[in-house]
């Protein structure tokens, strides 16, 4: 215990000292002060007004105006995306302008859309009738010349042929059709217009249905694509002309068109009309191209102007609208001239809000100064940690587990090295490690422009771990020259093989043994290894003990921590009836276990370990044999598995009992204590953070919960220790995976002399390694590491169930508008 008391303290390794402040703003400097504070962004301001709705709050007309100005320009967000106009905004050349004079223009420019956009509708649609008009005109008009061309030899036969009223009646349409009389006189009429394709055969379905076969159907494809009124997409249309008689069927087909949503346009019979009209409709359409054209280049020069400006608008808004919010947050004095808030900050910035603070009281020439002075505090205060581009990814996947508490210690900074290190125990291969590390270089040498982008949420996701995966790339590295893989392929890098072949005449190893004839292999597992008949149980024997040595010495590690924080804080029961009982159970079983994994390395004995730690629990005082390691080790396995048996109880019971001790001995005369309470004490505003919560002492509730984490750390012990197997299953599936992928596809096409074959198996090859091994096999690895820090490491000492420090910034804000 000496030797930890003696150690530095960790300063550096927890949150950033935090202080509850309190500010006083004359309501003339007010604005200035929280928009100063939001450009510093180093103040996190309490909300005194949660009581109150966001309407009944001061500065909610505010709000409103700032919320209708982002509506206004959000539509122009949508205008400019549909007008297809990309402009980049330039802040150096925008005016300084107010909120009022922004709002203005806004409704200025909104004004003047809605007006262009109405417009651009009604010539729009007005050019959609006139080009249907002209293809029914062009398609109509030739089917009655058709009609009236097919009559003429009919005349003949129909001349001398004499029809009372009552026989006309009776007449077929197709009959009355070609009849040389005039279509009036006859009683034929025909409805001429146009119609979607997709709804065409239903049309005349329903068409024949409601005449009863009393009308006669032509239609025509229109030739080119027509703007649909509804969904203002271009569609295929068929023109279509009923021939019918009798009004009755008049009304029935003009009811049908209109529940199609046909356009019916009149068509005159004679040809020189049709021509005429044709005309006068095509030269119309060109008048309102024109027309159209003027009015987009208009419309698009309108929006380009809003596109320049539209970011810095929106990021002005955002940030009056923060300010707005957070003076909502602020309570008026009873005089209703100031407005106080409390709010937290980190200690070290206190020196820069109470400048900013000088400097917005000189510029809204304020009489009255703005007072900031610190405040008592019995609430726990938000956690901060300064991070960098390099560090902040590994905060964000410790936050991602749980905020840490106040002062909490901070196992991002153990993580910057243990995290990518667990990940290359199971990804260990320096070609895939390569791969990796040229895609990470790519990203960090490309950060300003990328940064710069919208990026979709998977290159999102890997350009914000660049650094993690630079150093899970270089990591792996390592492993992979350790385990010598090279794409599953050893090379002789530090020197040659410490075996050679049991006779001089074999040369594969599959046939026959190896014996060592030298000093062994310098870094690294030995190249000859590869491909021998013992490869697997010796790779699996080292990978596994290399595991559980890694799992103890990191659990160990998150124990330890755990001491660090209870001697931080002052939790001495933490200490002896925590930290002792967890060290001395872990270690006299698992460290234990890890001691005779590391004399059987270096003695090269060929006890079974297995036995060895089964019979240390069912035969404690059996004769060990040829199991036995070192003298005196029956006697100390016992001694050791006492010690877990005593450390058991010694987690569970002392601490509640104390606990309930030393809160009888805090509050045995509470009871009296109430009556002494000072006049103070009862004027305390109720806002305010100095406000004393005493809770009630359950002994049960402490006693459960003391049980449940002794129980907990008991059996998590084995399963934690189990868990870091997977850093051998993961490392041997990785191997052998690659090795399947060399052997069975390169391999196996560069056994064929057809050079397609081999160019085939080369890509299959490098599709096979480019997707399953570099993407699913570092995905799967990258949340098995994340599983054994979220829960083994950190679980033997982080809490997580704090708050995070969240300042009023406007930096914030315009990342959120990236």
């Amino acid at each position: 215990m000496k030797l930890f008391e003696d150690l530095p303290p960790m300063d550096h390794l927890r949150s950033e000292d935090m202080s509850l402040v309190q500010i006083i703003i004359p309501v003339e400097s007010a604005h200035r002060a929280v928009s100063y504070l939001g450009e510093l962004g180093l103040l996190q301001l309490k909300d005194l007004n949660e009581e109150k709705s966001p309407f009944q709050r001061t500065f909610v007309n505010q709000v409103k105006r700032c919320g209708e100005m982002s509506r206004k320009l959000r539509f122009f967000g949508d205008q400019i995306s549909k007008a297809g106009i990309t402009a980049s905004p330039c802040p150096a050349s925008q005016q300084v302008i107010d909120l009022e004079e922004l709002e203005v223009r806004l409704s200025e420019h909104e004004a003047e859309l809605l007006e262009m956009n109405a417009n651009n509708e009604k010539l729009q649609q007005t050019y959609n009738e006139l080009l249907e008009f002209k293809l029914v005109l062009l398609k109509a008009g030739g089917f009655l010349v058709a009609a009236q061309n097919h009559a003429v030899p009919a005349e003949t036969e129909l001349v001398e042929s004499k029809y009372s009223k009552k026989d006309d009646e009776s007449l077929f349409l197709l009959e009355q059709s070609v009849q040389p009389e005039s279509s009036s006189k006859a009683g034929l009429r025909f409805i001429s217009g146009i119609i979607c394709k997709s709804k065409e055969l239903t049309f005349e379905r329903m068409l024949f249905r409601a005449t009863r076969g009393n009308m006669f159907f032509n239609q025509a494809p229109a030739g080119e694509q027509v703007m649909d009124p509804v969904s203002g997409e271009m569609v295929e249309k068929t023109v279509f002309v009923v021939f019918f008689s009798g009004e009755q069927a008049k009304n029935k087909i003009l009811k049908i068109c209109q529940a199609f949503g046909a356009s019916c346009y009149p068509v005159p019979e004679e040809n020189s009309k049709q021509m005429q009209l044709t005309r006068e409709v095509s030269l119309r359409l060109s008048e309102l191209e024109a027309t159209l054209d003027a009015g987009n280049r208009h419309r698009n020069k309108a929006l380009a102007s809003i596109a320049s400006q539209q970011w810095n608008w929106t990021i002005m808004v955002k940030k009056e609208k923060g300010v707005y919010d957070t003076l909502n947050m602020l309570n008026f004095d009873v005089t209703k001239k100031c407005l106080v808030g409390e709010g937290w900050c980190p200690t070290f910035a206190k020196p820069q809000i109470k400048e900013v603070l000088e400097h917005a009281t000189i510029h809204s020439n304020s009489q009255v100064g703005i007072i900031f002075h610190d405040m008592d505090s019995f609430e726990s205060p938000p956690t901060y940690f300064r991070t960098n581009r390099f560090t902040h990814a590994f905060q964000e996947i410790v936050d991602a587990y749980g905020v840490a508490r106040y002062k909490e210690a901070n196992p991002a900074v153990y993580s910057v090295i243990t995290f990518p290190f667990l990940f290359a125990v199971m990804f260990g291969d320096w070609g895939h490690g390569l791969c990796l590390l040229l895609g990470s270089l790519i990203l960090i040498l490309r950060e300003k422009k990328l940064g710069s982008q919208k990026l979709g949420s998977f290159m999102e996701m890997a350009f914000g771990g660049r650094y993690v995966v630079l150093l899970m790339a270089l990591f792996s590295i390592y492993c992979g020259l350790i385990y010598n893989e090279f794409f599953s392929v050893p090379f002789h890098i530090f020197g040659k093989s410490a075996y050679k072949c049991l006779e001089s005449s074999c040369s594969d190893a599959h046939t026959a043994g190896l014996i060592k004839y030298r000093d062994p292999y310098p870094f690294g597992v030995d190249p000859r290894w590869r491909g021998s008949r013992s490869e697997l149980p010796f790779l699996n024997s080292i990978k596994m003990k290399m595991s559980i040595l890694l799992g103890v010495s990191q659990m160990n590690l998150g124990i330890i921590l755990s001491y660090f924080d209870a001697k931080f804080h002052g939790s001495f029961l933490d200490i002896r009836y925590q930290f002792m009982p967890q060290m001395i159970f872990l270690n006299s079983l698992f460290g234990y276990l890890a001691l005779l994994i590391v004399i059987k390395w270096c003695t090269g004995s060929q006890a079974d370990l297995y036995h060895v730690m089964i019979y240390m629990f069912l035969d404690p005082t059996g004769d060990l044999g040829e199991n036995q390691l070192f003298w005196g080790q029956k006697e100390l396995q016992i001694l050791l598995l006492l010690m877990a048996i005593i450390a058991v109880p010694w987690m569970l019971f002392p601490k509640p009992f104390i606990l309930r001790k030393l809160h009888t001995e805090r509050f045995q005369g509470r009871t009296y204590g109430i009556l002494g309470t000072s006049e103070m004490d009862l004027d305390q505003d109720p806002d305010s953070a100095r406000r004393q919560h005493h809770e009630d002492f359950n002994f049960s509730e402490v006693f459960v919960h003391q049980m449940i984490h002794s129980i907990e750390f008991v059996l998590g012990a084995v399963s934690n220790t189990a868990s870091y197997l997977r850093l051998w299953a993961l490392s041997l599936a990785h191997s052998e995976l690659s090795t399947v992928f060399y052997e069975k596809l390169l391999l196996l096409a560069w056994g064929y002399d057809s050079v397609i074959v081999r160019i085939a198996g080369l890509a299959v090859f490098a599709f096979a390694t480019a997707f399953i091994l570099l993407m699913m096999e570092t995905l799967s690895a990258f949340l098995h590491a994340l599983r054994l820090h979220w829960v083994e490491f950190m679980g033997k000492f982080y809490h997580g169930d704090g708050y995070k420090f969240k300042p009023f910034s406007f930096k914030l804000l315009a990342d959120e508008e990236d």
